[in-house]
């Protein structure tokens, strides 16, 4: 009988040995049981379910989970409320899109002191209010980039960019939002020390809300509105099917408007291939989506990082934590504040477009 409860008392402490390894391995940043919510400006768009498909099949490779949480509809609530139910559910981290530059900065506060690691991408909130922000670039990188293919696209037409009063204007979601705000004041300034005889036919811009349907209005209301304008710069990747689609309800082609901006390949091939626009451009967003979210899964994994730091990303590479300033210079300053770059950007055409899939 002693040597019956001798083997069931060793049985009964390795058991309870396994089960403390095991819950030790789950809170001290193991691959197993870290739960990232991965939160676009709206789901349904091409960008943000693209760069969701880079973040869970990274993920999966990695052996954490990414939930993506979104809704059709861009707005601060609807983000708030997809946080709050990550605070909720007991997720270890966020990796967010803001809609809004201060918007969700009480929520993601929130987040933090419920103990999330809060984590941007594509679009920032206050440096306050988060950890790391993943950026495609900064407003001087982004912004000379798309009066560049502007500018190409307008040469290739017969246009001298340098010396012609060309007509062009902005067309993007709303100047709420940090990135593309940023890139078109950049822009801006690039015109004005390059091509100072540009004119702006509307400088208060157009603006569509990233509501697809919308773009495609606003793009017609463009065109109809400015029937000489030379260019249309859409720094958002809803606004920029949309206005194509606009051009081509209208009959107007790439020989008649140059139309650029930022987009996936895949939402605009359908209008390359029918001569609506020369070039556009994007990053490669399922990199900026899987590099978001290993980043909330790394500081969920008790990591902490601080400026100056550099990272190695497996499969991704070694990335370093810049001081906010990069992307505004007045930004929030700390040394547990800062941000990341993805390596490169792409400009696609008719030539190169098939060799991206997202």
């Amino acid at each position: 009988m002693k040597r019956i409860l001798l083997i069931v008392l060793v049985l009964l402490m390795a058991s309870t040995a396994v089960f403390a390894n095991g819950d030790q391995e789950g809170t001290s940043g193991s691959k197993n049981g870290i739960t990232v919510v991965f939160v676009p400006k709206l789901s349904g768009n091409a960008f943000f379910e693209s760069a969701n498909e880079g973040a869970q099949a990274y993920a999966q490779k990695m052996g954490f989970t990414v939930k993506y949480d979104g809704n059709p509809e861009a707005s601060v609530a609807n983000q708030v409320t997809i946080i709050d139910n990550a605070i909720n559910s007991g997720a270890d981290a966020i990796c967010v899109s803001s809609v809004d530059s201060t918007g969700l900065d009480d929520i993601m506060g929130e987040a933090k002191s419920a103990g999330l690691k809060v984590v941007t991408w594509d679009s920032d909130v206050s440096g306050f209010a988060r950890s790391l922000m993943v950026s495609q670039g900064t407003p001087d990188i982004l912004g000379k980039m798309l009066v560049d293919m502007l500018a190409d696209s307008l040469k290739e037409r017969g246009k001298d960019p340098s010396t012609e009063a060309i007509k062009y204007v902005w067309h993007y979601s709303q100047p709420t939002v940090a990135d593309q705000n940023s890139w078109q004041v950049a822009g801006e300034e690039y015109i004005r020390n390059n091509y100072p005889n540009w004119v702006n036919v509307n400088p208060s811009n157009y603006y569509s809300g990233q509501d697809a349907e919308k773009a495609i209005t606003i793009g017609e209301a463009i065109l109809t509105a400015h029937p000489d304008i030379d260019g249309i710069i859409c720094n958002d990747s809803t606004a920029l099917p949309g206005q194509a689609q606009a051009a081509q309800n209208l009959g107007i082609n790439k020989d008649d408007v140059s139309i650029t901006g930022f987009a996936s390949p895949n939402s605009m091939k359908m209008y390359a291939k029918a001569g609506v626009l020369a070039r556009w451009g994007l990053w490669d967003c399922q990199v900026q989506g899987a590099l978001g979210c290993y980043l909330a899964y790394y500081l969920a994994s008790g990591n902490e990082v601080k400026v100056g730091d550099k990272i190695d990303v497996p499969e991704i590479g070694t990335v370093e934590v810049l001081p906010n300033s990069v992307l505004d210079p007045n930004a929030y300053t700390a040394d547990d504040s800062g941000v990341v770059l993805i390596p490169e950007r792409t400009v696609f055409t008719v030539d190169n477009m098939d060799n991206y899939n997202f």
